[in-house]
């Protein structure tokens, strides 16, 4: 008579209930089992022998506007102005049909 092994394993995990949502709903929309992606990350670790991603502090971190001077207001607003004058900017539908046609890929 022979053993087979088991087939599966359970991991149980802990994690942020809103954050546990969000990637429900993005899961489901690409049709992929909460299950099946965690088991896609884990062979990704094994492939890479380490995290699939980079793991880094960001240089900068979002700015609180409640947290500034006037001074520092006034700058950032300024920085924005300057953007839109040197046309590095893109309309909202323009950005929002992008991000629709990538997530339908």
């Amino acid at each position: 008579m022979s053993r087979t092994a088991s087939k599966t394993a359970s991991v149980y995990t802990r994690v942020d209930p809103e954050i546990k949502s969000k990637a429900e709903f993005i899961l489901q929309q690409l049709g992929i089992p909460m299950s099946n992606a965690v088991e896609m990350f884990l062979r990704q670790v094994v492939y890479k022998n380490g995290l699939p991603f980079e793991v880094t502090i960001p240089a900068s971190k979002p700015v609180a506007v409640g947290s500034l001077s006037k001074e520092q207001f006034d700058a950032e607003m300024q920085k924005g102005l300057q953007q839109v004058l040197n046309g590095l900017v893109e309309p909202a539908e323009t950005v929002e049909q992008e991000m629709q046609a990538r997530m339908n890929r």
